[in-house]
């Protein structure tokens, strides 16, 4: 009888197993709404989950730190009867480290029937940024890992490449580096079979360019209809409702409108006004038939307390210990809300058409960006480049990050004085123009502007020094002639678009400055380009044969 036993218990865990794997509908988009697998119409009812990192000093109070929730089984055990207290079926977590172990909390949650949306990037070195922006290959790399750690889970929803990384009309070019983003991240998703979808979440603004962008993110600029680089779902970080107000005194009504005949799945990915008293009446509004022909639910911030200029937005505190969590009359007033939502299963799936992709927006004086987007980047060129390099960046400190804009703003200023430029690590999304370096992840690049100084100064060993951070690379080509033509033969590959792959050595699971989402956007902040005018500074070529290449 024992192996019988044996046999049935194996069985029973079996099934147990599929049961619990299947516990959550697989969501797809059709026309611009979301469906569950049996053609019911699918709205997000979701809160953010992400416990506040360190608050950096910024205006937008974006962390320097962060702490991966899902990745903490005991905490989602713990949470988890409070979010099915607030009838939520979504979280959005707005950083996590790909390196750890999320098993326990993502079978926590699909259990619970609650789906993710996950923010790709990383605040301080781990994002597009708002200005001198380019897509690189750290950030593709340190993507697909995320994308890799979480693609084994049935309750994924949505991927993120993007929060709040556009706040005003100057910054609008980098809605191009966006778009490649997007599009690379949904060739690599349909390549290992993922259904999730790809998104982005806007700070709200003015309408004269906020309109545009995610008409842009949405668009075709190849007018095949084909979308390839268009977001599957657009989030809208929207605060305008306070207290107690109704849906045309709020500027519901007035934002509804403006996105009536938006193409894409749209909700709002924050909500939650902390300078009034949140009785949470906006939720009635965004779930009703005034809303959902248009939105599909929204993400209410915070679960977690996040500091920010406004004041408190968490609705629990957790003990010092974490085993104890209490909630406020913030949490009630969304569960009592929550728990009162009904909305419309409409239109039927039937009617719901098939997804458009319209042409893209013109540039105009508030909104600049270009439908000429980057080549996806290419590690093997990158690689190859460095290997070719005659003075690499050899950093003294593994913790580099914050040295990389300085060395870069101090190299690109001795190139000029050699009557150089740093134009081929350069990219700029309003114009279409991306450097052939500009792919590659900073240390490349800094490693290039090294070398074209030091060959420039007819390989004086004293000219690869900056401050004990950059090395002769014996190994390399020995002549600047033989040099450029090595770099001109690895660069000749890194062009065009095609469909990544994971790169071979996991990187990026947490950088030595990680972070998590914070105040009204997670981790939009300065990215893993590194702020600094060194990217900014165009006047011509690099000479040689980059000048052909760019």
């Amino acid at each position: 009888m024992r192996p019988a036993t044996q046999l049935l218990s194996t069985l029973f865990a079996l099934a147990t197993f599929i049961i619990r794997s299947e516990a959550v509908q697989k969501v797809h988009r059709t026309g611009r709404y979301l469906y569950n697998a049996d053609g019911t119409r699918f709205f997000i009812k979701g809160i953010a989950y992400q416990p506040q990192g360190i608050a950096g000093d910024n205006a937008f109070l974006e962390p320097t730190s962060f702490i991966d929730p899902l990745a903490d089984g005991s905490g989602c055990s713990r949470d988890v009867p409070y979010l099915q207290q607030l009838k939520v079926n979504t979280i959005r977590v707005y950083s996590v480290n790909s390196s750890l172990n999320h098993d326990s909390c993502m079978q926590t949650f699909s259990n619970a029937g609650i789906y993710t949306i996950i923010d790709l990037s990383l605040p301080v070195n781990g994002s597009i940024t708002r200005d001198s922006s380019s897509w690189s290959s750290n950030l593709l790399d340190l993507y697909i890992n995320t994308i890799n750690a979480f693609a084994k889970y049935d309750n994924v929803l949505a991927y993120n490449v993007g929060n709040e990384i556009i706040t005003a009309p100057s910054e609008t070019g980098a809605a191009a580096i966006v778009k490649a983003a997007a599009r690379d991240i949904k060739a690599y998703l349909s390549s290992i079979s993922s259904s999730a979808l790809v998104g982005y979440a806007s700070i709200d603004g003015d309408s004269n360019w906020r309109d545009p962008l995610a008409n842009y993110l949405g668009c075709d600029p190849s007018s095949q209809n084909s979308g390839t680089t268009a977001i599957d779902l657009y989030g809208l970080n929207n605060y305008e409702w306070c207290g107690n107000s109704t849906f045309l005194a709020s500027g519901y009504q007035g934002t509804t409108t403006e996105f009536s005949s938006y193409n894409t799945a749209a909700y709002f990915s924050e909500f939650g006004n902390a300078a009034c008293t949140r009785t949470w009446q906006e939720a009635q509004a965004l779930f009703s038939s005034n809303m959902t022909s248009v939105w599909s639910g929204g993400i209410a911030f915070s679960y977690f307390q996040a500091a920010s200029a406004a004041g408190q937005f968490g609705m629990v505190n957790i003990s010092t210990d974490g085993s104890t969590v209490t909630t406020s009359t913030d949490f009630t007033n969304l569960a009592t809300q929550y728990s009162a939502i009904s909305p419309p299963n409409s239109p039927l799936e039937s009617g719901a058409g098939s997804p458009s992709y319209p042409n893209c927006p013109g540039d105009n004086t508030t909104f600049l960006a270009s439908t000429t987007l980057p080549p996806t980047p290419n590690d093997k060129a990158c690689q190859c480049l460095e290997n070719t390099l005659t003075c690499r960046f050899t950093p003294a400190s593994n913790n580099y990050t914050s040295v990389v804009g300085p060395l870069l703003d101090a190299g690109c200023g001795l190139l000029g004085e050699q009557g150089g430029n740093c134009n081929a690590i350069a990219s700029s999304g309003a114009s279409g123009v991306y450097g052939p370096v500009s792919g590659c992840d900073p240390a490349v690049k800094l490693s290039f502007i090294f070398s074209q100084y030091y060959l420039g100064s007819n390989s004086d060993p004293q000219a690869c020094g900056f401050a004990g951070n950059a090395t002769i690379n014996k190994s390399a080509p020995p002549s600047a002639a033989s040099a450029n033509a090595a770099a001109s033969s690895c660069l000749s590959s890194a062009t065009g678009t095609f469909v990544p792959v994971a790169p071979v050595t996991p990187t990026g699971g947490a950088p030595a400055a990680s972070s998590s989402g914070a105040s009204q956007g997670g981790a939009a902040g300065i990215s893993s380009d590194l702020r600094g005018p060194a990217l900014l500074m165009a006047c011509g070529l690099l000479g040689g044969i980059f000048a052909a290449l760019a």
